[in-house]
């Protein structure tokens, strides 16, 4: 006779019962259920965040191509746009930051000047911080960069 036929002989020695064993496998379960869950939720959140600096990037490229060195306004005053207010624009746009990371704005001018047809560069760098304590990385940065051509 095996000591497993033994024991449950002894502990139940009446008719067997599967009474509570679906609450335990549900006990079981449940966790993985609730990680994956989790897991889910976070990557949907590093996606919209990456989308979000995506559109940033353009939004500030757009902004500087009709803000360049010839840019004027209909009463005749100048509206050029200098790097550091297209990285203010960039950074007051107002995405719903639902990750709560950090998000760096830089414009260059790749050819030195922002006369009409040189290109303008735009990159977001943004710090996307992982909420969930049983993954040993606590942040991820992500980039964005676009380039388009000053029109006026």
């Amino acid at each position: 006779m095996n000591v497993l036929g033994y024991l449950q002989r002894v502990l139940s020695p009446g008719q067997h019962s599967e009474d509570g064993s679906a609450l335990i496998e549900f006990a079981l379960t449940l966790p993985t259920l609730c990680g994956l869950l989790f897991c889910f939720l976070e990557l949907c959140l590093l996606f919209y965040s990456y989308d979000m600096i995506s559109e940033s990037a353009r939004e500030g490229t757009r902004y500087a191509i009709v803000r360049g060195a010839s840019c004027q306004t209909s009463a005749g005053v100048s509206c050029e746009t200098t790097a550091a207010k297209v990285n203010t624009y960039v950074s007051n746009l107002g995405w719903p930051n639902l990750a709560g990371g950090a998000m760096v704005v830089d414009t260059t001018y790749p050819n030195g000047t922002d006369a009409v047809g040189n290109p303008v560069q735009t990159k977001v760098t943004y710090t996307f911080r992982i909420t969930m304590h049983f993954v040993p990385t606590n942040n991820i940065s992500l980039s964005s960069t676009s380039v388009m051509y000053i029109l006026q």
